[in-house]
């Protein structure tokens, strides 16, 4: 796998960094910069937008990623997904300010955009 196949956009599943383990849906595009490296963009619960940059070795993708939260706070974080293949990324995450006890979880499906146009 290349990370040219991992380009496209993603439906997400995920459970946040907490003891609660509340979960939340949305999606996932990823695109390539000028220097071959992932550019991520998430949007989450249709009201939240998270942005990210990361590289791809081995069939791993490490993001880097910021959002801003309440107060226009900026939080950072990181987020490892596994690469089960072109069309499913598992990871796990974490940011400053959460639990760390706990990682948070996502998985990724891509969305096919051909179905898309059919429906």
């Amino acid at each position: 796998m290349t990370i040219q196949d991992l380009v496209g956009n993603y439906s997400i599943v995920g459970s946040n960094q907490d003891s609660e383990k509340n979960t939340y849906k949305g999606s996932l595009n990823l695109s390539l910069d000028h220097h071959n490296r992932i550019k991520a963009e998430w949007y989450i619960n249709n009201i939240q937008t998270q942005l990210g940059q990361g590289f791809f070795k081995d069939n791993i993708l490490v993001i880097n990623f910021q959002y801003k939260g309440e107060n226009h706070e900026t939080f950072y974080g990181v987020v490892v997904y596994k690469c089960l293949s072109k069309n499913v990324l598992e990871g796990f995450w974490s940011e400053e300010y959460g639990d760390p006890a706990y990682l948070g979880s996502e998985q990724c499906i891509r969305i096919n955009t051909q179905d898309e146009f059919l429906n």
